[in-house]
């Protein structure tokens, strides 16, 4: 069953003993603006209250000198948010922040629970009141409502939430960094001075001069406390540790080329999908060039293993947004038309190769074909680093009913046809895996294989 909640793609960012954490955290999610362009909120803490911040759009219009200085303390935790279904409005911006029995608690949260509905249902008929329509508040209810101390209300409450979560939580000495037993969405710990910082991504550790120190494991809870102390809790015994799936649309596209996740490097790894495709899919063009940004790398892999030229014949207007991660499908549309264009001269007469990194719904990848006809290509060809996506994803990702996935129902040459090319060729998912290594990673979206049972009307 469809949840009538927003899931959301996100960017989280926490700072714990640190100068003047708010700045800190505002520069990190500077970094992780591309995880979400909707809405952002830091929240933080002197140890003796707290200060929030939230506003619709991006860091740079939220924040400025004047709402960072209000925001005092040397903890804090920032989200970044994009909502794929539901409402795009203030009150879903995060950090949520509650009241109650446990004291002030604020939480950020990066995933999709698959479980919503059911809990949500279950907490209402208890009396709960809910303010927003995130999932991530049933977190919250379930944290203030369990008879424990913090550490195993969260215990608790990560043995009853389903799906993909990776979570900030800080309360007014100290802050806990946790992610699914699964590992779906990444989440990294750096030190900086003497202190802690949290990050979706460590390009963000970069912007604040913190050191990467390593990735929270799967299952896991850090506690950080203001004192400067850390320790790590185990959520899940080991002898019932999940196998790690960690979403492999990370590497293929969200993730920036610049962090490393769970050890690995996003741009060689994007590199070698390229190298990869070579291999599966040798052409004979005139020339390779990539959609920008996501298919740029994978297009220099694929060129430099067959020893062929990658033009940027596409330039992307910077000043554009990412269109993938746009809540309406109208938006979408609007944003692709506005942000790219062909340099036709590269493309008249020639064979033309174009490298993506993936087709969703298959418009904008159709509008990009009839521009490169109407400029005079003699073929157009288009290589994916990665599967065809045939399957609604439940983790997080905007990937929406099988019935609007380009290659939902079709084959290779069906889909080529309807996107009006002359050959089309995917990543296969062996591939991807060679690429990817051994640590396990969620392929759902390409193969029906999910970790967890999707929710149904059933089980919801």
């Amino acid at each position: 069953m469809k949840t009538n909640y927003p899931t959301h793609y996100c960017g989280i960012f926490g700072a714990v003993q640190v100068h003047d954490a708010a700045r800190c955290v505002n520069n990190g999610l500077s970094f992780l603006q591309h995880r979400g362009e909707e809405s952002c909120g830091i929240t933080s803490t002197d140890g003796e209250r707290f200060y929030e911040h939230k506003g619709m759009g991006l860091v740079s219009q939220v924040f400025n000198e004047e709402t960072l200085a209000l925001l005092s303390g040397t903890m804090a935790i920032g989200h970044n948010r994009y909502s794929t279904t539901g409402k795009s409005e203030l009150r879903n911006t995060q950090p949520l922040r509650i009241d109650c029995r446990l004291g002030d608690i604020a939480l950020a949260h990066n995933g999709n629970l698959t479980n919503t509905d059911r809990l949500r249902r279950e907490l209402e008929s208890g009396g709960a009141i809910f303010q927003t329509t995130t999932d991530s508040e049933v977190m919250l209810h379930l944290l203030a409502r369990a008879d424990a101390p913090l550490e195993q209300a969260i215990k608790e409450m990560m043995a009853k939430v389903e799906g993909a979560y990776s979570l900030l939580i800080m309360t007014r000495d100290k802050a806990f960094a946790i992610r699914d037993p699964y590992g779906f969405r990444p989440l990294s710990l750096g030190s900086m001075n003497g202190g802690w910082v949290v990050s979706s991504e460590t390009c963000a550790f970069d912007i604040v001069g913190a050191r990467y120190e390593r990735d929270v494991r799967p299952g896991e809870i850090v506690v950080m406390e203001l004192k400067g102390r850390d320790s790590a809790l185990t959520a899940v015994p080991e002898e019932k540790a999940l196998p790690r799936k960690l979403c492999s649309f990370e590497p293929i596209y969200f993730a920036r080329p610049d962090s490393i996740i769970d050890g690995r490097s996003v741009y060689e790894a994007r590199f070698d999908m390229g190298r990869k495709l070579a291999q599966e899919h040798p052409r004979k063009v005139d020339i390779v060039i990539p959609i920008p940004d996501g298919g740029t790398i994978a297009a220099m892999g694929y060129g430099s293993a067959l020893g062929l030229q990658v033009h940027m014949a596409f330039t992307r207007n910077h000043y554009i947004g990412r269109s993938f991660i746009c809540p309406t499908q109208v938006r979408r549309e609007r944003i692709a038309d506005h942000k790219i264009n062909l340099i036709a001269r590269l493309v008249k007469g020639k064979r033309v190769l174009v490298i993506d990194d993936s087709i969703v719904r298959g418009t904008t990848s159709g509008k990009r074909v009839a521009f490169l006809r109407s400029a005079g290509a003699a073929e157009i060809h288009m290589l994916v680093s990665c599967p065809p996506h045939r399957n609604p994803c439940h983790y997080g990702i905007d990937f929406p009913d099988p019935a609007k996935l380009a290659a939902t129902g079709r084959s290779v040459d069906e889909i080529a046809s309807r996107l009006g090319l002359d050959s089309l060729g995917y990543l296969s998912e062996q591939g991807l895996k060679d690429v990817l290594g051994p640590h396990g990673h969620c392929f759902a979206c390409f193969n029906g294989d999910y970790p967890e049972k999707p929710p149904t009307a059933a089980s919801s």
